[in-house]
Parts: C-alpha cells; structure tokens; sequence
C-alpha cells in the first residue's frame, strides 16, 4: 500500500502499534531483562493530540522514544539501532518505518517511503536525565524542581515532557519526572497567576487610547494581544500548561470556561470600532475574573469593568486581581520576584520556547530576575 493511501491514526497510537507489535518482540528477543522506558514525547503535534492527516508531510509517522541508563545506552544503543534497523517490519498500517533524510535544505526532514533495505526508524534512544536536561534544563527524574527551574521551563516544553504518552517504563524513573512535572506547584501557579494579571493589566487602557488618537489598527492589536493574554490565562486557571501559538487556541478550546469566553474573545478581534472592541473585552474580563474568584485562592474581587481613573475608557483593572494573588505567595524566593513571571510571560520567540536550549534559558531567567 502507498502510505498516500493509509488510513490516517493519530500519531500515539500509531507510536504505540510500533512498540507493541514491533519494537518490544525485538527488545524482549536479543537484549532480555533491559531495562528501558519507551514513550513518544517531546516535540510533535502528535505529543499535544493535535495532529491530523496534513502532519503526515513531514517528521511524522511511526515513532519511538526509548530511555536508558547511561550505561545501558553506551553499551548498546549503537546495536539496538542495527536491530531495529534490521528486524522492524516495513510499514506500520501502511505507514513505512522507513524515514528519508532531506537532500535538499528547502525539503522537511523527515519524509517516510518504501525501502527494500535496512529500515532508517525514527526510534530514538536516550539517557532520560541527559534528555531532560537539554530539553528543559534540569533533570526533573532525579530531584524536584527549584523556583527557578520552574521559572525557565516553558510551557511549550512542560507539555511536550508531561504530555504524549508512555506505553512502558520498567525503572519508573520517566513516569517519576513526568509526575513531578505534571503541574505547578501551588506557589509557583500563585506567583504566575499574579504576573499573568499584571501582564493584562498594563496594557488594557491602550485600546481605547489608541483608537482615541484615529489608530484602529493599533487598538485592534492590543486587543487581540489581550485575547491572547486571556486564553492563556484561563489555561494558567485550569492548571493546563499553555502551548506555542500554533496550537493555543486548539488548547483553549478544550477549557472548561471556553463555551462562555469564546463569543467575547472572537467579538474583540472582529471588532471594526472601539465601541464594540470594548464591549466585547469587558465581557471577556469579567468572566474571566469570575473564574478567578470561584477559584477560590484569594478573597473575592468585584469583577465587573470601570473607567480608568478619568479617561472614557472601560477597563478591569486587573491589577487589582495581581495584587492580593501576589500578597498570597509565601514562598521567600517568590515574595521578592518582580511580577514578571515565568519566560513564556516575558517572551514569545518561538524558537527558543520550541528550541532546546533549556540550560540557556535557565541562565537568561536568573539574569533578569536578578537571581
């Protein structure tokens, strides 16, 4: 069968058919009793559940991520290569285990096709605290995270490691650092709720300034920078970790609280006046706020929009739900942190949030939080 023909499944449970009918029996066969975790996480919209049939294209398909001791991976992870290159059978559901590398800079690596020979998988072996390292900057399978560590990992990241999923783990420890991981911790979600407040609040008043002075476009774009705010927000509420853009509002969309925000959040993009922009934002504020309040971490706050200070402009003043979220951390290395939060709340380079620069960006948090 053409894989053009193959019937599309979703990624992990094509991942985990590898495993079960083809990569164990081999494992199981030439190295008995090894012990190993095999999972497929880390990077991949199949990772997040948000693949479809346009992901077949490129770097997609029957894949696998094995972790080993070190040891155990210096000893035999050249030779489990050769055997699966060797043993594994063609295709998967008529997906081919086989992937080409790109010839060309311009073509996407990753392109599955038919092959007579060795089969070149996609079944990757790994030291998991070697891995987590580079991937976040700290080995969460040996030791909890710190404030900072917590600080420097993206959410892009944080859902890549504790998404997925894992089909064995014979030492524990990758289920250990992915339980570890799972969510923030109640101090560190306090401090980030707050910041994620503060964020919204310094920028709320800029749409109807900007449309004050003629620029529409201008306050159409705070607007929808806003929106993102509050998608991301409401994620931050439900403790679910917040993707990258391309897969935020698939996120989003799953909540709890999407069926009430999303008629006020796309009213404020579409929105070609100020006067609709607000009126949409304001509905938005306020039952975002009100989720805040049901939450139950600090004393309520009236949600309801006012003007701010003397300016025609209808606002939430959101600092006023950063402050008493702030005053309720009691965490010493949180308490005297600026309100500027986690790295994805102070930056949105796709590339670094994706990259795998986790050590690099754990330096860059200590720097600007003066750590």
């Amino acid at each position: 069968m053409n894989h053009a023909e193959a019937a599309f499944l979703p990624g992990l449970e094509l991942s985990r058919i590898l495993y079960e009918e083809a990569v164990r029996p081999v494992l199981d066969d030439a190295l008995p009793g090894l012990p190993y975790a095999a999972a497929r996480i880390g990077s991949g919209s199949e990772v997040l559940g948000f693949d479809t049939a346009r992901s077949a294209d490129h770097d997609w398909g029957p894949r696998l991520d094995l972790f080993l001791a070190p040891e155990d991976l210096a000893a035999h992870g050249d030779a489990i290569r050769r055997l699966l290159a060797d043993r594994l059978p063609k295709d998967i559901r008529g997906w081919p285990t086989h992937f080409r590398a790109a010839d060309d800079p311009l073509d996407p690596v990753g392109h599955m096709e038919a092959t007579d020979g060795p089969v070149n998988h996609r079944v990757s072996t790994y030291d998991l605290g070697a891995w987590l390292t580079r991937e976040a900057g700290f080995d969460a399978a040996s030791a909890e995270p710190g404030v900072l560590d917590w600080l420097a990992m993206p959410q892009q990241k944080l859902a890549e490691i504790t998404g997925g999923a894992v089909f064995h783990d014979g030492p524990g420890r990758l289920t250990a650092a992915r339980a570890r991981l799972a969510r923030y911790p109640e101090q560190v979600w306090r401090y980030l709720l707050a910041c994620q407040w503060q964020r919204i609040s310094q920028e709320e008043a800029f749409v109807g300034r900007c449309a004050e002075v003629g620029d529409e476009l201008g306050s159409a774009v705070v607007a929808a920078r806003l929106v993102r705010d509050l998608m991301r927000l409401s994620l931050l509420l439900e403790r679910r970790y917040a993707p990258y853009s391309k897969w935020l509002g698939s996120a989003f969309s799953q909540l709890g609280a999407a069926g009430t925000l999303l008629p006020s959040l796309r009213g404020a993009l579409a929105a070609t006046d100020y006067a609709e922009r607000e009126r949409h934002l304001c509905a938005a504020y306020e039952a975002v706020a009100t989720r805040q309040n049901e939450s139950g971490l600090v004393d309520p706050v009236d949600p309801s929009p006012r003007p701010y200070h003397g300016r025609p402009f209808l606002v939430l003043h959101a600092e006023r739900f950063a402050r008493p979220l702030a005053a309720s951390v009691t965490d010493p290395e949180l308490r005297g942190l600026p309100l500027t939060g986690a790295v994805d709340q102070w930056t949105d380079n796709t590339d670094l949030l994706t990259g795998r620069g986790g050590e690099a960006l754990r330096a860059a948090s200590a720097g600007l939080l003066g750590t």
